[in-house]
Formats: structure tokens, sequence, C-alpha cells
């Protein structure tokens, strides 16, 4: 079994136990399915360890694979010949080198690589010096890939900014596309063989689709005399204004996607995945509306359950009262948590439906449900910048070409409702 193997094994062993502790979240697990677990976790630990094994070998064999005059051999004879700032044990880059590549990094945005220097250029390919850390390289399309210290800038700014990703799960990937997998479940029937009762038979049927990495693209140009002035806040400008462009619109997207079909993610709210629970009444919410969306999740699901909905709709909310003119809302009281309704966290989303006005309109106005067990985001690769320093010479001005990979969708339905009112 070779390491790709090895890992998919590891995987699939690791989501079989998830899956039965997330069957029993909440209540007594019995003690064979609890052995089950903690099977399938050992197996997954020895596998990884045979992995690892594996990694390690490859990279000793790499090392020895490489000419001698890049590596002395003696101990003594190459602690003096390393130069200082070199990489480190592990193979990794330096702090001083990491500092050194982002800044030929952003030498090569205003300049291209042309304007390097080979040592720049050593940096911005560490693979030349046997470096395993993740680094700042042009790929064969002639893509930069954004340095670690920058692209982990930018995924810290996501979930400030963005509703989906953080209550979303999120898995890293390293296809254009994941296996969606689901089976139909076994059932059970009371009886006694000896009475001649028929078995309760029933086969798993299973279904299979796929989803997709979609890509999502930027251009920007800025002028070269403008670059040259404002050298010091280039950094803060690409990590700042992208990483807001990225986050809208994939937040969008994950809301109100048209699926792989239009080269976007699947939105929550396209098409008839997730079941829709009708008000009660045209053009209006009420209390008994949202406490029939709640209870339309099984519970199950219900527990980690969360309102989303534009903030129109969360003001129509804020108006309702009791029979004593009591308001239904509950503001929070702690810093950074959100305001709750029936009990469930409340969230704002621009892209969400409003309340229809107009005669004839129908709207979603509400996802209420748990995002986590029911909506998975793809992240296939961090952000990429190719830069176009030819294409607007004569302009004066140098181009920015974005590239960022992120796929969506549902993946279990019934964890999920969607209120649906008419005008």
């Amino acid at each position: 079994m070779d390491l790709k193997e090895l890992v998919g094994r590891a995987r699939q062993l690791v989501e079989e136990a998830r899956r039965i502790v997330e069957e029993y979240e909440g209540k007594d697990m019995p003690a064979d399915k609890a052995a089950e677990v903690k099977k399938r976790l050992e197996e997954a630990r020895k596998l990884k360890e045979h992995a690892d094994q594996l990694a390690e070998m490859k990279r000793l064999q790499d090392w020895l694979d490489e000419p001698q005059y890049k590596r002395p051999m003696g101990d003594a004879d190459t602690k003096a010949r390393t130069p200082e700032g070199a990489e480190d044990s592990k193979g990794e880059l330096t702090p001083e080198q990491k500092r050194k590549q982002t800044k030929a990094f952003f030498k090569a945005l205003r300049g291209g690589l042309a304007v390097l220097t080979p040592e720049e250029r050593d940096l911005l390919n560490p693979a030349h010096k046997g470096f395993e850390a993740k680094a700042l390289v042009e790929d064969a399309t002639g893509e930069i890939l954004v340095p670690e210290e920058l692209e982990s800038e930018i995924y810290r700014s996501l979930p400030k900014i963005t509703v989906i990703r953080p209550l979303a799960t999120v898995r890293p990937v390293r296809t254009n596309r994941v296996r969606r997998r689901s089976m139909t479940e076994l059932t059970v029937g009371w009886g006694k063989l000896e009475t001649g009762r028929p078995l309760n038979e029933s086969t798993p049927n299973p279904s299979q689709e796929f989803q997709y990495v979609e890509d999502l693209y930027g251009l920007a140009r800025i002028g070269e005399d403008e670059l040259d002035d404002t050298d010091v806040n280039l950094q803060a400008f690409v990590a700042d204004s992208f990483a807001r462009a990225i986050a809208e619109a994939e937040d969008t997207a994950f809301v109100v996607g048209t699926g792989h079909a239009n080269q976007q993610p699947e939105g929550i709210l396209n098409g008839a995945v997730v079941q829709r629970v009708s008000a009660g009444q045209t053009g209006a919410i009420t209390t008994d509306d949202v406490l029939k969306l709640i209870f339309s999740v099984p519970t199950q699901y219900r527990r980690n359950g969360v309102l989303i909905m534009h903030q129109e709709t969360e003001l129509a909310l804020r108006l309702l009262k009791d029979n004593n003119g009591q308001y239904l809302w509950q503001q929070s009281l702690q810093a950074g948590l959100p305001n709750t309704f029936a009990g469930y966290p409340v969230y704002n989303q621009a892209d969400v439906g409003r309340i229809p006005t107009q005669a004839g309109q129908t709207a979603d106005v509400m996802i209420f449900g748990d995002v986590r067990a029911g909506y998975r985001i793809l992240d296939r690769q961090g952000m990429t910048v190719k830069v176009l320093d030819q294409l607007y010479a004569e302009q004066g001005m140098i181009g920015y070409r974005v590239r960022y990979r992120v796929g969506g969708g549902v993946v279990r339905p019934d964890a999920l409702r969607i209120l649906r009112v008419t005008a």
C-alpha cells in the first residue's frame, strides 16, 4: 500500500468513527459501538505511523540523491559550511528566510520575476535547496503562490467578515472534485421466526455524486508610479482588499450559488435540495412560523441549529411580542456572541431573501439548522497572484490576476430547513 492509499484508508476509518460518535451524541453509546470506534481509531493510528515512515524514507532518499557538493560529509565540516540563516533540521525556512521570502515576493509583484536577484529567486523556489516547507514558488502556469505569512493573514480575516464559512465544515482537498456518497438506511421489524413471520428485508442503495471545486478570479491594475509611492502599504492592501473581496464573493455563493453548471459553489438556497416550510400567512412572519421552521428539523440537528436571515427579516423578528406585550427578541449580553430568538443564535446574511411585498412574489427568507453538519466547504488552494507586467506595459501599469479555488455544497439536506413567504 503506497502513501496515498494509506492516507485514504486512514481518512475512511476516521470518518466511520466520526459517524458513530455523531450518531450517539448526547446519549449513552453502547459498548460494542464504543469498541468499534476505538478499533477504527487504533487502526488509523497504525496507518499514520506507517505513512510517516514512508514519508521519512522518501525525504531521506531525496537527501541521499542530492549531489555531494550540496551536503559535505562530516558533522564538523557540515556545520562549518552551513551559512547563517540556512534551513533548520526539519527542512523548514527560518524566520529570517521567511522575512526575506515575503520581501522578495512583493518585489516580484512590483516588477515581475525578472527584477529578482539570484538569491531572491532561490528564496522564491526553495525546492532548489531541498526545502519541504510551504514555499513561495512559481508554478508551471507562471503563477506565484502567496507566501505562508500573507496567506495565513487572509485566512484569519475570513471568519470576521463572513457568515457561512465559520459555521460550515471546511475540508482542504487536493483534487478539483470530491465524491459525495450517501446510503439509504436499513429497517427492521418485530416478530418471531417460529410464527412464520417473514424477515423485514432491506438493502442499502448507494447513491453518489460529485462536489466540485470552482475558480474565483480577480484582476487589479496599478500604476507603476503608485506602486513605487506605496511600497510600505502594498502588503496591507493585498491582504485586506483581496481577502474582503474573496470573502464576500464566496459567502454569497454559499447561500445563492447556482452550482457547478455555472462554475459556482452550490448555495443552500439553490434548487430544491433543502426542504421548504411555508409561512402561515402572506407578506409577513410570525412566531409560529419560526417555531414551525425550527421544529421541522430533526432533533439531532436542532440542538446545534442557527437562524440565518436578512437584516430586514431580523428587524421583523425583533418587533414580535408575546401576549403580555414583551418582545421575544433576546439581546446578547456578551460581546462577540450573536443575538438569539427562541434560544437559537441569529446571523445576518445579505443574500438571503427579504420578506416579499408585491403580489405574487415568493421568497426564501430564513435558513435554520446545523450548518456544520449540513454544508461542506472545499478549500483546494490558497490565493495565487499572476503578475501581468507586460500586458499593460504601454499604459504604465502592472496587472495582478488573483485566483482562489473553493467549492461548497449541501451534504446533509435533513440538517437544514428554509422558511418560504409568499406576498
